[in-house]
């Protein structure tokens, strides 16, 4: 299962932007760290001193030392920051190539290849496709037919629309370094062009419910004319048209509902 760097087209920048935010913060640790040994050991109490240290009421230079640095320390991880987050959560119409609707239930996905108008869907976990709740049941239910799987095309950018039918999930591709709650009443959208042929494990990353630890799904990276294939076997099984909010819980009406009422 590929993963890290080159994925996608952004998971380099977020790698990099890590990595360089680790680095910065191990830099400071090691000079705080310093300084207190430092401190501990040349102004620590001796023997046969009695005496209060000096007592100073401000020392401008110091005061300054410790307001600005970390003012431009903020605002060096700011800006990289930015950097990196802008291309992650812009969405250019004129650069997709595949449009993908996602909706997130408890406790599977629905998949939505809009522009071949087909579609794919897995079976919700419970307790009648469960063998037990262990790491092992787990596993087992991974590998069996209910967990759907999201085909992507090598290359190609995506942009993905998400919609949830019922609570609030978080759609995660842990390769992809990238992660967006579905929210009802709410559409979320991101593009990414995936660049590494493979399989990638995907899961929700927001806890939903009692079988939020179930609600996983693959990730196949494809040639285009894989891709392509898939989307004509989808069609040949008659999985045509979208699974639309026709398929979203219904919201009760305010109010008790008291039923019919009974002839006496």
């Amino acid at each position: 299962m590929p993963t890290g760097e080159g994925t996608t087209d952004h998971t380099d920048g977020i790698v990099q932007l890590w990595t360089g935010s680790w680095i910065a913060a191990l830099i400071v640790g090691v000079l705080v760290w310093g300084l207190i040994i430092w401190c501990v050991i040349v102004y620590r109490k001796r023997k046969d001193d009695h005496q209060l240290p000096v007592q100073l009421r401000y020392h401008l230079p110091l005061e300054l030392l410790y307001t600005f640095v970390p003012i431009l320390m903020v605002g060096v991880l700011f800006f990289y920051t930015v950097q990196v987050q802008d291309p992650l959560t812009e969405v250019d119409q004129d650069e997709t190539d595949v449009r993908i609707q996602v909706y997130g239930r408890q406790w599977s996905w629905d998949f939505n290849y809009l522009d071949y108008q087909v579609w794919d869907t897995g079976q919700p976990a419970d307790l009648n496709n469960i063998s037990a709740d262990t790491e092992e049941g787990l596993a087992d239910y991974w590998a069996q037919d209910e967990v759907p799987t999201l085909v992507l095309p090598v290359g190609q950018t995506v942009e993905f629309t998400l919609n949830s039918r019922d609570v609030i999930h978080s759609f995660w591709i842990p390769a992809f370094l990238y992660k967006i709650d579905t929210t009802p009443g709410r559409t979320n959208t991101f593009q990414v062009t995936p660049q590494v042929e493979g399989t990638y494990y995907g899961r929700c990353a927001e806890l939903c419910g009692e079988y939020h630890g179930y609600m996983l799904f693959n990730v196949e990276v494809v040639s285009q004319a894989e891709f392509e294939q898939h989307m004509a076997d989808l069609a040949a099984a008659g999985q045509t048209g979208e699974l639309g909010e026709d398929l979203d819980r219904q919201v009760a009406p305010e109010g008790p509902d008291f039923g019919e009422e009974e002839d006496h």
